[in-house]
């Protein structure tokens, strides 16, 4: 792949992670639709609309996924949904990326990776920017809310770690996807009681699901194999300031010096860590 399409591609899936962010917070906000329905639209939709893209580039069908990786991404999805019904846009993504890289970078460490004295200070920088995020106060996110995204966070970290190099990006992520449908319905069926349904959260939840999560994450793992693993790390660091834009210019969000002062510590210490040389 040629170095141009690498980079388009990046591009239009950083933008499409960041507008993730903004459709569900505006969905959960601006309509009535509850959370369990979201997810299970936003997952079915992707599914479809992944079954139709592997169709028309002449795969027999959709498949390949893994159960583990579509619970992840249920585990994901659901999350990530619940925990918007109170966080704003902004500190939803920071949380959600914080969780993420977080995720990935213990995934590292794991497997034999080592830290120089630089990048584990720039690890505790990024643990003391989220602590003082999420510390009691007036601007701070509700608690309940962030762990959910937190989780969510280390749920995509999961399915990140477990995408690269599975295979055929379209068909895998179109597999997980529909392995991920029959758990978001089980949820829906769990809390029936409390749906509500209307046109503009569905419209919110399938532009979401089609653009931004199913085709947006088909376009991820096409160029991840390309990139290094610094580099895919490193671009991602765009994604909460994409997200903390749009949520005050669409969403009407405020930006408060917390969150100016946990991106800055958050997203700077990451960066010590994902961008200096391993030993």
């Amino acid at each position: 792949m040629s170095h141009a399409r690498v980079v388009v591609l990046t591009v239009l899936a950083l933008a499409a992670f960041a507008g993730n962010s903004l459709l569900c917070r505006a969905a959960l906000s601006r309509s009535h639709i509850d959370a369990a329905s979201f997810t299970t639209v936003r997952l079915l939709s992707g599914a479809l609309m992944l079954w139709v893209l592997v169709r028309l580039r002449g795969g027999a069908r959709a498949g390949k996924g893994s159960l583990l990786s579509a619970l992840a991404l249920f585990a994901y999805a659901a999350g990530f949904s619940f925990a918007y019904l109170h966080l704003p846009a902004a500190a939803g993504a920071l949380i959600l990326f914080g969780a993420v890289q977080t995720t990935m970078i213990a995934y590292g460490l794991c497997s034999g990776e080592r830290l120089r004295p630089a990048q584990l200070a720039g690890l505790l920088l990024a643990g003391a920017g989220l602590v003082g995020l999420l510390l009691p106060g007036l601007s701070a996110p509700p608690l309940a809310s962030a762990l959910l995204m937190l989780g969510a966070g280390a749920a995509w970290g999961i399915y990140s770690v477990r995408g690269k190099g599975a295979g055929d990006a379209l068909q895998v992520t179109a597999g997980n996807f529909l392995l991920a449908v029959p758990m978001a319905l089980a949820l829906s069926l769990l809390l029936l009681g409390g749906a509500a349904f209307d046109p503009a959260g569905s419209g919110y939840a399938f532009l979401s699901s089609a653009l931004t999560s199913g085709v947006g994450y088909a376009i991820w793992y096409t160029a991840l194999p390309f990139l290094k693993s610094t580099s895919a790390a490193a671009v991602q660091l765009s994604v909460p300031v994409i997200a903390a834009l749009g949520g005050v210019a669409f969403l009407d969000e405020p930006l408060t010096l917390r969150l100016l002062s946990a991106s800055i510590a958050i997203i700077g210490g990451i960066a010590l860590v994902i961008l200096g040389p391993r030993t």
